[in-house]
């Protein structure tokens, strides 16, 4: 680049090495495929006389496409800056996630610009829907209705119209010529029971298979935990922590222990510790940041580990020893931790509780053996209360949305769309993660350590504007619109619950918040109202509390930063990555939970419904189905 910069016009590759040294043909073949990957990455140019450009000298801006359904997009740039628009003719040859290069100017719309160079392709394949359309055969891709992809005769590897396919990107689409593919794989007909999932998993490009070395690994692990791992850690066995998760939960990654002192509670939140097992840069290891998390279909899981890791050796199982990371917390009668440490310790749960079945050993609805446990449970919801409290004096915004599970029965249809009671038990749960997730921000927060914090930033302006506007409509207002705190909109939503508009307007604020996040930099977390914050409860299902344990568990061990293995830009880049496979995961689990319903309301057209209407639009009306 500064030899470039130093000749200030285009280079090809035979100019462009003698100026650096590079001679022969092997150092050559080297230096070609640097130029390559400099192109991708959008820091160079390869205009049409094969010569290489700085795209700082042509005034471009590189950065990843965002498809829109309606046919525009937005360019997001690579340095951070505003977006810029990219109008429908712009976009007639690029697809969702693909690098480019573009002019920028300035339009009604604000910044617009013009496709000059796609710089690296997103999609290689896609799964679809094999139709064909006045004799000519087409794969429709799921993600993208609007994109075609042509298959010529012969290259339909025996695909019948109706059967859901993946294709390869023989050639993309130019803005003249559709895209050409051929058909790789015939995955099933578009009315298989499972073919939602499997659609979704390979449309997101989930993994589903271990690689051999995993495999290799996991089958070399012992069926219970060897005594020498016990050495050396708090014995916890006789102290009865419980775990308390949904009826179909089976990696339990968090149990609790809480009992009164003088001044408050001392509450135990005990971790499975998954360091423990997962080496850093262990093939195990990459499996799991390559995964990022784990994903919860309907009808199936596919787990950030293996199962004998996930299920089975981390996953905190009653009257098995385990290994955990603790978190020790003293807690006063104000809701306020005064003190904590954390400590690597080995358990035995006393019981594995499901949310219904403890909130019945609450209120005293469960008698016999069971009925016992409410004296362990009674002053988690004691604290939990003071939490609460806490809480919502600080203004931390909590939504009331209610959360829909869809059963299926043996064959994989969907028999019931319903929602979930949310109890106190979730409650006391969630309000124990979140006092141990504060805590471990604060530890490497104060240790200055590298590592991953939960991020919210606050919402867009825009949005807020669309709020006002739409709460002004109902009488309502926010206390101060031009610097929105959570306690402004806690107030609405505390000011409207119990009113048949109250779903809604929860829907509205939820529209404006920006989605959390994972970075090293700490900006505090928006809607929990907190000046900062961390994933340390879940490494058995999410790769960032994973990284959060290894810092803790090093300051454990050294009591300092050094010698720590992990360096502030390589915790961007896992922040980053770990972002997107949350987001790529919960987009799989959208789009197979949204074709089930459609699914099931196949069996009701005619049927009526009680709606609610969400929004009006120019083109009708959005309404919701409140018993789905």
């Amino acid at each position: 680049m500064a030899a470039m910069e130093k000749i200030g016009r285009p280079l090809t590759l035979v100019a462009l090495a003698p100026l650096i040294g590079v001679r022969g043909e092997p150092h050559r073949k080297s230096l070609e495929n640097r130029l390559r990957a400099m192109t991708r990455d959008g820091q160079l140019l390869r205009n049409r006389a094969r010569e290489y450009c700085l795209t700082q000298h042509l005034d471009l801006v590189t950065g990843v496409i965002k498809a829109h359904r309606d046919g525009f997009g937005f360019l997001t740039p690579d340095d951070g800056s505003e977006d810029v628009y990219l109008p429908a003719r712009e976009m007639s040859s690029l697809w969702d996630r693909d690098h480019i290069a573009v002019w920028v100017s300035s339009s009604p719309r604000g910044r617009e610009g013009r496709l000059v160079e796609v710089l690296e392709r997103a999609t290689t394949e896609v799964v679809g829907n094999f139709v064909r359309d006045r004799g000519i055969d087409l794969v429709v891709p799921e993600s993208e209705p609007s994109v075609h992809v042509l298959i010529p005769r012969g290259q339909s590897g025996g695909a019948r119209v109706g059967d859901i396919v993946r294709a390869e990107i023989v050639k993309h689409p130019t803005g003249r010529t559709d895209a050409i593919g051929k058909v790789v794989h015939v995955v099933g007909r578009h009315d298989d029971p499972d073919v939602e999932t499997v659609v979704a998993i390979l449309s997101h490009g989930l993994p589903d298979e271990w690689p051999s070395s995993v495999q290799r690994h996991v089958d070399a692990l012992p069926a219970n935990v060897p005594s020498s791992a016990k050495r050396n850690r708090v014995d916890l066995r006789k102290l009865p922590l419980v775990t308390i998760d949904g009826a179909d939960a089976k990696d339990f990654d968090d149990a609790v222990y809480c009992e009164k002192n003088s001044e408050g509670w001392r509450l135990i939140v005990a971790i499975a510790d998954v360091s423990h097992y997962v080496e850093l840069d262990s093939a195990l290891d990459q499996a799991a940041l390559t995964r990022g998390t784990s994903v919860y279909f309907p009808d199936r899981v596919l787990p950030m580990l293996p199962e004998i890791l996930s299920n089975g050796l981390c996953s905190l199982r009653p009257n098995v020893d385990r290994l955990c990371l603790c978190c020790e917390m003293e807690v006063s009668s104000k809701g306020e931790v005064t003190r904590s440490k954390f400590y690597d310790g080995v358990m035995r749960s006393s019981a594995r509780l499901t949310y219904v079945e403890a909130d019945r050993i609450l209120n005293g609805n469960i008698k016999g053996q069971r009925a016992t446990f409410r004296t362990q449970l009674e002053p988690l919801r004691e604290v939990y209360r003071a939490f609460a409290k806490r809480r919502r004096r600080r203004g931390a915004i909590e939504f009331d949305i209610p959360q829909t599970t869809i059963e299926l029965d043996d064959r994989g249809k969907v028999t019931d769309v319903r929602v979930v009671e949310r109890l106190t038990t979730h409650r006391i749960i969630e309000e124990c993660m979140i006092a141990a997730n504060v805590e471990a921000a604060k530890r490497i927060r104060k240790a200055r350590i590298p590592g991953l914090y939960r991020v919210h930033d606050g919402p867009d302006p825009d949005r807020i504007d669309e709020l006002i506007v739409f709460l002004q409509g109902l009488g309502m207002k926010l206390s101060s619109p031009s610097d929105v705190k959570p306690q402004d909109l806690s107030r609405v939503i505390d000011k409207v619950a119990g009113r048949p508009e109250a779903e809604l307007i929860e829907a509205v604020i939820l529209k404006c918040m920006s989605r959390a996040h994972y970075q090293p930099r700490n900006v505090g977390h928006f809607g929990l109202a907190l000046p900062s914050y961390s994933h340390f409860t879940s490494p058995i299902r999410r790769y960032p509390d994973l990284l959060i344990h290894r810092a803790i568990k090093h300051l454990v061990r050294h009591g300092k930063t050094k010698g720590f293995r992990y360096t502030l830009p390589q915790m961007e880049q896992l922040g980053e990555q770990c972002s997107r496979a949350e987001r790529r995961a919960d987009e799989a689990v959208w789009q197979v939970e949204e074709r089930l319903k459609c699914a099931y309301l196949e069996d009701h057209i005619g049927d009526e419904f009680d709606v609610l209407v969400a929004s009006i639009t120019p083109f009708g009306l959005f309404v919701r189905l409140p018993e789905l």
